[in-house]
């Protein structure tokens, strides 16, 4: 093979070595956005023959006893022998019709695809990110961040009316639905984070107590 192979990290061997479908392709894919461009596919025109004369393996063995078996062998010799080097050729071929499709970065020296190119800085998106897409980009942080801030301020502000003293379950008690400190229970509408108070004795009874814990009567 002549020449250096380059895409090592960034593409896809998509060849098939066997069948009436072998032959050869490639997936090369941007180091950026991870889009893929794949190679026109090349049929591999030696395990084709091979194949059929797979196919025919019964007729020769019928026809020529242990000599079609020795045809049939010969043939997938050959085309063994002839794989490795037709690949090498291929990705040659296919990388030479990828470069048109991905620029490498001078930079970082990552292959990207050409939405993912600053063609006036000669660099990557990375390396170089488009400024006017940067400036609206930092526009829109600023906006949010601002915001947080005075959404930040307005619960502040709102957390000083409330009451920390009032009782609220986070669970109801009675069909363990999550209530998120509601009154009522969203799952069996249970009154939440009330306090019963024993009618003899005005002790605060347990919602799962059967008897006042003050004086013994019945709830």
């Amino acid at each position: 093979m002549n020449g250096e192979i380059y895409f090592s990290n960034n593409y896809r061997d998509l060849c098939e070595r066997n069948g009436t479908g072998a032959g050869f392709q490639f997936e090369f894919s941007c180091s950026r956005c991870y889009d893929t461009w794949r190679s026109p596919f090349e049929a591999y025109s030696g395990e084709r023959a091979a194949t059929w004369l797979r196919k025919g393996t019964d007729v020769a063995w019928n026809l020529l006893g242990n000599t079609g078996r020795g045809v049939t062998s010969a043939a997938d010799g050959l085309a063994g022998a002839g794989w490795g080097r037709a690949r090498d050729q291929a990705f040659e071929r296919a990388i030479s019709n990828a470069q048109g499709h991905f620029n490498r970065c001078a930079r970082c020296t990552d292959y990207v695809c050409g939405r993912c190119w600053n063609a006036a800085q000669g660099l990557c998106l990375r390396c170089a990110p488009d400024t006017a897409a940067e400036a609206t980009a930092a526009q829109q942080r600023g906006l949010n961040d601002m915001a947080a801030q005075q959404a930040y301020a307005a619960g502040r502000q709102a957390g000083q009316s409330y009451d920390l003293t009032t009782p609220r379950q986070l669970v109801c008690p009675r069909c363990r639905t999550e209530t998120h400190g509601a009154a009522y229970c969203s799952g069996c509408g249970h009154h939440l984070a009330q306090t019963t108070q024993c009618a003899s004795c005005s002790t605060v009874v347990p919602d799962s107590a059967a008897f006042c814990p003050g004086c013994g009567a019945r709830r």
